[in-house]
């Protein structure tokens, strides 16, 4: 069957941000930086890479700053514009009337339950989904959603992204029971969120990057808590295998975890040792702490 093009994505932004407190009582995660661009900006530029045409934020209360972010900083442009200096840091960072919708998640019930929330924008279209503090980082024109993206374009039906863990990490995640591999492509026979120590049906895990077909609402509208007491986006996912193609697309490129504090350190040294302006003193820094001369 002929598959709609992915022009939408929904970015569920939510959450309350707990791990990161203090910090976070008055800043949203999302808008914390790496080096000089906060996440949600990367996330965005993911996907306008990817082709998307319209982004819907999920946020919620006190969550107002992410809107205000990417709107016109009249103050800020109309001073650096007097004093003759580059506005280009500011380039990416206004989305066009009619290109960004925000919406509200009124009460913490999953991930599922924010993806639900934007069901009316979604319409029967399919849509991507990213998740921000997940950090894709991949080849310049081939960040993790292009990549989704071209291989939609070849098999459509629902896509999530893979990535390989240690098998003693897939407890925290949702994981791929996989079928045939072909590649990058990995056939996805089933899903399990969260599962016990033990029982994982694979280390393949999903890494906050997903392509589904616009059926996934009907499921979460009625659609029981699972794992954590919250309804979770895997088991409905779960409920459309054998209803279209599914498949996992093994990322080629980086994943920082900037939901932990070890994973966003992680992520602002590795940008910032790539930068040329940052890599000859951040580097001296490192061996300095390290004790290496």
């Amino acid at each position: 069957m002929a598959y709609k093009p992915i022009r939408k994505a929904v970015f569920p932004v939510a959450g309350l941000g707990t791990r990161f407190l203090p910090a976070t009582k008055s800043v949203p995660k999302e808008l914390l930086p790496v080096v000089d661009r906060p996440l949600i900006q990367y996330a965005v530029d993911e996907a306008r890479e990817a082709g998307i045409e319209q982004m819907i934020f999920v946020t919620g209360r006190g969550k107002g700053a992410i809107e205000d972010y990417f709107d016109m900083a009249f103050e800020a442009e109309a001073t650096q514009r007097e004093r003759g200096k580059d506005l280009s840091a500011l380039d990416g960072t206004r989305l066009s009337p009619g290109s960004a919708v925000f919406l509200r998640q009124q009460e913490p019930l999953g991930l599922g339950h924010a993806i639900w929330c934007a069901r009316e924008i979604v319409g029967d279209e399919p849509f991507a989904i990213l998740l921000p503090d997940e950090f894709m980082k991949g080849a310049p024109g081939r960040g993790c959603l292009r990549q989704m993206v071209e291989a939609y374009d070849r098999i459509g039906g629902n896509l999530v992204c893979a990535l390989e863990v240690p098998m003693a990490d897939t407890p925290s995640y949702g994981v791929i029971d996989p079928g045939k591999r072909d590649g990058a492509l990995t056939q996805v026979m089933g899903l399990v969120e969260k599962p016990a120590p033990g029982t994982a049906p694979s280390n393949l895990i999903l890494p906050g990057r997903y392509i589904l077909q616009p059926e996934v609402m009907k499921i979460l509208e009625t659609q029981e808590k699972g794992a954590g007491g919250e309804i979770q986006l895997t088991d409905a996912m779960a409920a459309m295998i054998g209803q279209h193609p599914f498949h996992g697309v093994t990322f080629d490129g980086r994943r920082f975890d900037c939901g932990s504090k070890a994973g966003y350190i992680e992520a602002n040294l590795a940008l910032a040792l790539e930068r040329d302006d940052l890599a000859a003193p951040i580097r001296r820094f490192a061996l300095r702490e390290l004790g290496i001369n």
